[in-house]
């Protein structure tokens, strides 16, 4: 039988499994009001972020590829070489630098020089040849040390200087093809055909009864008329006549014996004048020297009157030879009239036997045979002239490429040697990188060229670069089209150092930026107002707020400058209330 205790103890313990079990049942059995309760959502609270005060800087991301900048394809524009068979290449171009002055390949072993240019090669230079493409091969031939003459014309000074680059380099300048050679030779003997044609229908006009005795009247015209000029340039330059000659020479041989008669004549009335005579009284014994003593006059009347005559005869021998020049000076002048004369009628004697001459040429049955043998002579000579301008050695149209910017670079080679030269030939670019890429066109509407850029490699290493192109006028490799509602962007950047073609690479062009730190605040906290104002919500306590308004400026990064009643900290309300 149990005990009282053990059976208390029993009942205990009965009463709490039963009490734990009832608590236990009670707890996992709700009310639907109370689970709703349990559920329902926290009472909102604010979303605040801080406003702060720093620099913006917006940009604009892009993906691009890091390419040699302007890619240009290179095509022959004409023939290599003076023949017309099959355009071969005998050496393709080679991937890498050239620069001015190179051969850039080979076609039927013909070279094909680059030169820097930007009008574009299209046609034969050939001697006599003008024009801007003249003009700037001489700037070329001259920056690569050829002597050559900056006149636009391909002239001898400038085919000198061409022929002395293709030797440089190896080579032949272009000369004339066989058939040019032919040519110019059938045309010279055409010109020395017609040349004697007409010499044989002067002659048999010149024979002809009506014709030869007129032509022969104007030969003896022609040949009085050059005598009667020779004898008047003989009279002209020429002195007196020998008549003349002589009276002038007698004249002056009575001057001088009259003059000669003169001076005795003066000579003796001197003399006797100052005769000195002798003091009796005075003896050279004596020791005493006699000195002259004026003694009684002598009588000169005589010799005085001989001092007279001989100077009349000395004015009167002066006037004969005076006479005898006037005579002379008017026998010439006359003389010259009468020579001058004969000239003129020897002149209108030429013009008379010409004018009967060409008069009977005219009227002559062979005139119309030396007249059609004279416009065959003219014709032919016209054809060789015009053919010999532009023979010699030239410059065909697929030998010179010109190029834009030089030195550059060969990316593609688009002909294999042996192949025929057909369309493109090489892809060139510049020296200089450029990263090509494209943004969507809302974004292009922000980018200007000029604009800075930070283009970024995979390794993380950062170049700075400036925005050359955007649109129609940045282009793509190839000619790709951008993808649909985007724009081509081409970027330069100023350094090369470990940059490396055809890789991929990110760019952030700066579209906008601020001088110095402002305050900004995210975007989303800027509210617009139905008045077009634009306003933010400070939190100035918890979950209360007041309305500020503001004025924004620059936007970037979800961030936008903004200006007004509001200082660095305080919280701007982004979502919620």
């Amino acid at each position: 039988m149990r005990s009282p205790r053990r059976l208390l103890a029993g009942v205990v313990a009965g009463v709490v499994v039963i009490a734990g079990a009832g608590w236990a049942v009670g707890a996992r059995l709700r009310s639907p009001a109370d689970e709703a309760a349990r559920r329902a959502a926290p009472a909102a609270s604010l979303v605040t972020a801080a406003v702060e005060r720093r620099k913006l800087v917006s940009t604009v991301v892009l993906s691009g590829m890091l390419e040699y900048g302007s890619p240009l394809p290179v095509t022959l524009a004409g023939v290599v070489g003076g023949g017309a068979e099959l355009q071969r290449a005998t050496r393709a171009p080679r991937k890498g630098r050239i620069g001015e002055g190179a051969v850039l390949m080979e076609v039927n072993g013909r070279p094909v020089f680059a030169l820097r240019g930007a009008v574009p090669m299209h046609r034969t230079i050939t001697p006599g040849g003008k024009g801007a493409d003249v003009r700037q091969l001489q700037r070329a031939l001259r920056r690569l040390g050829y002597r050559a003459p900056a006149s636009g014309v391909f002239d001898r000074a400038t085919i000198a200087a061409v022929t002395r680059m293709y030797a440089e380099k190896g080579y032949e300048a272009q000369q004339p093809t066989l058939t040019e050679r032919q040519t110019y030779e059938s045309l010279r003997k055409a010109v020395r055909t017609a040349r004697e044609s007409l010499a044989t229908e002067r002659q048999a006009l010149d024979r002809g009864r009506d014709v030869l005795p007129l032509k022969v009247r104007l030969d003896n015209a022609e040949k009085d008329l050059k005598a009667a000029r020779a004898a008047l340039a003989e009279a002209e330059s020429g002195g007196p006549t020998p008549d003349d000659e002589a009276d002038l020479a007698a004249a002056d041989a009575a001057v001088r014996a009259a003059r000669e008669r003169l001076l005795e004549a003066e000579q003796a009335l001197h003399q006797a004048v100052s005769q000195p005579t002798t003091d009796p009284a005075t003896s050279p014994t004596a020791g005493v020297t006699a000195t002259p003593r004026p003694t009684a006059s002598v009588d000169t009347s005589l010799l005085e009157l001989k001092v007279a005559n001989a100077r009349a005869d000395l004015a009167a021998a002066h006037q004969a030879r005076d006479l005898a020049l006037r005579k002379a000076e008017e026998a010439g002048e006359s003389r010259l009239a009468e020579l001058r004369s004969a000239v003129r009628t020897a002149k209108e004697a030429v013009v008379t036997a010409e004018q009967a001459l060409r008069q009977a040429r005219q009227l002559s049955p062979a005139r119309m045979k030396v007249a059609g043998a004279r416009a065959d002579v003219a014709a032919a000579e016209e054809l060789l002239a015009e053919y010999a301008r532009t023979y010699g050695v030239s410059i065909p149209p697929g030998e010179v490429v010109f190029l834009p910017k030089l030195p550059a670079r060969v990316q593609k080679v688009a002909v294999k040697p042996g192949r025929p030269v057909e369309g493109e030939v090489a892809t060139v670019t510049s020296s200089a990188f450029a990263v090509t890429g494209s943004v969507e066109a809302a974004e292009a509407e922000l980018l200007r060229p000029g604009m800075k850029a930070t283009v970024e490699l995979d390794s993380g290493r950062t170049y700075q670069a400036r925005l050359s192109a955007v649109g129609e006028q940045a282009g793509r490799p190839g000619g790709e089209e951008p993808p649909e509602g985007s724009q081509s962007v081409l970027l330069s950047p100023t350094g090369r150092a470990g940059l490396r073609a055809g890789v991929a690479v990110t760019v952030r062009v700066t579209v906008g930026a601020t001088e110095d730190p402002v305050l900004v605040v995210p975007v989303a906290a800027v509210i617009t107002s139905a008045d077009g104002r634009a306003r933010v919500r400070v939190e100035y306590a918890t979950d209360r707020t007041r309305d500020v308004e503001v004025r924004t400026g620059l936007t970037a990064d979800g961030n936008v400058e903004v200006g007004g009643a509001l200082k660095e900290g305080d919280r701007v309300v982004v979502s919620g209330g």
